[in-house]
């Protein structure tokens, strides 16, 4: 599926293999990836076969994209697997809105393609800027969980969160 969302500054397309440096230089960076659910990419192969399963994830189970900014491929924003929220954006873009820019234009398209009551988001609690961002996107705490993810060697904590689709009563 060749589906592109375009806003002011940003083309979220879907992933191809060719984005493979591009995402090997996120997805290697220790900076990116200090709340992500493993640790920095050690190769490229790690990275071949992350984006492998971008590129072949079934549409009715996933709905992901990469981020391109002037041509470049900065982090992905989607679903690796519906109705999981995932994002990771390079930190030399962090600070500029284009994550809530990516995901402002996301969220819509996501609820119009696929018939999801909600949208689910796990993230450490430490990580505030993600924190902050699905919050100002309306997301609302759901619940907490600790030793969630064992990252390397470090056992990480969750935040659950979630946000309903519009057009629906969201439970008391």
């Amino acid at each position: 599926m060749a589906l592109e969302i375009v806003t002011d500054r940003l083309r979220l397309r879907r992933a191809r293999p060719t984005d493979l440096d591009d995402l090997f230089a996120v997805l290697s960076h220790p900076a990116a990836m200090r709340f992500w659910s493993t640790p920095p990419h050690a190769d490229r192969d790690q990275t071949r076969a992350w984006l492998h399963g971008m590129v072949t994830a079934p549409p009715d189970a996933s709905d992901d994209f990469v981020i391109e900014l002037k041509g470049r491929v900065v982090g992905k924003a989607g679903c690796y697997r519906l109705p999981d929220v995932g994002y990771i954006l390079h930190p030399d873009v962090w600070g500029l809105g284009y994550a809530t820019e990516a995901l402002s234009a996301f969220i819509p398209h996501v609820f119009a393609a696929h018939a999801l009551d909600r949208l689910t988001a796990d993230v450490d609690p430490r990580n505030g800027a993600s924190l902050r961002l699905l919050e100002k996107l309306g997301f609302v705490e759901t619940g907490r969980a600790a030793r969630t993810w064992l990252v390397g060697e470090e056992w990480c904590d969750s935040v659950y969160l979630a946000l309903h689709r519009p057009d629906i009563a969201c439970p008391a």
